[in-house]
C-alpha cells in the first residue's frame, strides 16, 4: 500500500485462466467493471497476488474479447508453452492506469477503514468488501459484535461521506446480534 490513505499501488483487473491457441495468447477472466478501459492499456503486471513483490511487467501486443473473457497477447510471449507459465496469475494495472471515475463513483478500496454508522449507532470499521454478484458485502470489524457481514445496496447504504470517513446505513431488523 502507498502512504495515500491506504490507496493500493495496483488494481487487479483479471485472472489468467489458460493459454488460448498456439501463438502465446492467454484467456483472462475480466475482474473489472470497465471492460472498455482495457483497450487503452499499454502494459500490465502479472503476479501471484497483489502483494507479490515479483510482479512481471508485460507490454500488451493485442487485446480482444471472446464472450465474457479477454484474450491478451504480449510482447515476448510467442508460443503456448510461454503462455502456460502465466496460468493462474493475477493481471494488474498500477493505480495511475486506472480509469477516471465519474462523480459519485468510487473504488471499493476507498471504503476500507471507513466507520459504519447504522441506524444512528456506531457499528465498526470496514476491513474488507466482498463482491457477491447480487450486491457487495462489507466485512465490518465491530468492538461489540466481532466480525459482521453487512449487505451493501441501495436500500441499506444511505450515504457515503469520504471526507468524514463514515458510511451511513439502515439495516434490516435482526441483522445485528442483539
Amino acid at each position: 500500500m502507498s502512504p495515500d490513505h491506504g490507496k493500493p499501488d495496483f488494481l487487479v483487473i483479471g485472472e489468467v485462466l489458460r493459454p488460448h491457441g498456439v501463438r502465446g495468447e492467454i484467456r483472462m477472466r475480466v475482474l473489472t467493471d470497465d471492460r472498455d478501459h482495457l483497450s487503452v492499456l499499454e502494459y500490465v503486471y502479472l503476479a501471484d497476488s497483489p502483494a507479490d513483490r515479483r510482479k512481471r511487467k508485460l507490454q500488451l501486443k493485442g487485446l480482444r474479447f471472446n464472450k465474457a473473457y479477454a484474450l491478451l497477447s504480449f510482447v515476448g510471449i510467442a508460443n503456448r508453452d510461454e503462455a502456460e507459465e502465466l496460468r493462474d496469475k493475477l493481471v494488474m494495472i498500477d493505480i495511475e492506469q486506472a480509469a477516471p471515475l465519474e462523480d459519485g463513483q468510487y473504488y471499493l478500496f476507498q471504503l476500507i477503514g471507513l466507520r459504519v454508522v447504522a441506524d444512528g449507532e456506531a457499528l465498526g470499521v470496514i476491513k474488507e468488501v466482498l463482491q457477491t454478484g447480487a450486491n457487495d458485502v462489507y466485512i465490518v470489524e465491530s468492538d461489540d459484535h466481532g466480525e459482521l457481514l453487512v449487505p451493501a445496496h441501495d436500500e441499506t447504504v444511505t450515504r457515503i461521506d469520504f471526507d468524514a470517513g463514515v458510511v451511513r446505513m439502515t439495516l434490516p431488523e435482526g441483522l445485528i446480534p442483539g
